[in-house]
């Protein structure tokens, strides 16, 4: 974060360096200490998320087809071939490596999203990749088949080429900075800042933009479209504040991120991440160390 605030004054430019969390404050102060590794599988494997999560009442996309061994492929085109559209995911990915989005079937094969063409060979050899762990944790994983989520309308004009979503980091379950995650063409449609995507700062009390950035240069259009970032409000935003709370109350990991995409039909949450990045802090243009030291001390005395 430093080195996007360089024009400040050096009083200034110090007293927020001062607030910025370090990967290492992170992790010893609030990764080990309030996640325990035998909870980590219900943050890091998207099947045992949806287990604990979704009998709460808390929407999360739904799983058409799960593939863990090769033998099940042999019905992969029987399975697939009567949907419009899906999405292929690792259970166990992250940094959305592994993530296929078809919108449609074409031609005896499927169209991604991103208008790449897949053909039964292709699609079952992705599907085992994935059963092979390439894209995961772990030695072996499974590949999840689930609905394709198609965002708000208003999320169209903010983010038109691929499924945006909307990041909150939680400490005890309150809220502590957020942002919108925006796919562009570099990023192929999906929304991993590391990817190519964009960053959007988001106010926690009103859900409005404040600030956009990619790879470390501040924005206010994307850059694909030229359409405006700033000037945009995320829908349904205390439902979106809601289910982040709901779910960070119902798990026992206490330091927590969550992306939750914005549907037509309202907040559908995605996944749980016990390590969530940092760069939040530089797309808000503010360090959340104090925001964190506020929430423990508050926790610590019983508040």
């Amino acid at each position: 974060m430093i080195k996007k605030l360089f024009n400040m004054p050096w009083k200034e430019l110090l007293e927020n360096a001062e607030k910025v969390l370090t990967m290492n404050q992170r992790n010893l102060i609030y990764v080990y200490p309030n996640n325990q590794r035998k909870f980590y599988p219900l943050a890091d494997n998207k099947l045992y998320t949806k287990e604990t999560l979704v009998p709460l009442g808390i929407p999360m996309p739904e799983t058409y087809n799960v593939y863990g061994n090769f033998y099940e492929l042999a019905s992969l085109e029987k399975d697939l071939t009567n949907k419009k559209d899906f999405v292929i995911k690792p259970a166990q990915g992250s940094g959305g490596g592994g993530i296929i989005a078809i919108q449609e079937y074409y031609n005896g094969g499927w169209r991604s999203v991103s208008g790449k063409e897949y053909g039964p060979t292709a699609l079952k050899k992705h599907i085992s990749d994935i059963i092979f762990g390439v894209f995961s944790f772990d030695l072996s994983d499974k590949a999840i088949v689930e609905e394709r989520l198609i965002q708000h309308t208003d999320l169209d004009r903010f983010s038109p080429l691929g499924l945006a979503d909307v990041r909150i980091i939680l400490l005890h379950a309150e809220p502590i900075l957020s942002m919108a995650r925006i796919p562009t063409l570099a990023s192929d449609g999906k929304a991993n800042l590391h990817q190519g995507g964009l960053g959007v700062g988001i106010n926690l009390e009103n859900g409005r933009a404040s600030h956009a950035m990619i790879k470390g240069q501040l924005i206010s259009v994307h850059p694909d479209t030229g359409l405006p970032l700033l000037d945009f409000t995320v829908p349904f935003w205390d439902e979106v504040r809601a289910i982040s709370i709901r779910a960070a109350r119902n798990l026992p990991l206490k330091y927590l991120g969550v992306d939750i995409a914005i549907t037509v039909k309202g907040p559908v949450l995605l996944e749980i991440n016990v390590r969530p990045g940092l760069e939040i802090q530089n797309i808000n243009l503010q360090g959340m160390r104090d925001i964190l030291e506020t929430v423990h001390d508050s926790q610590v005395r019983g508040g």
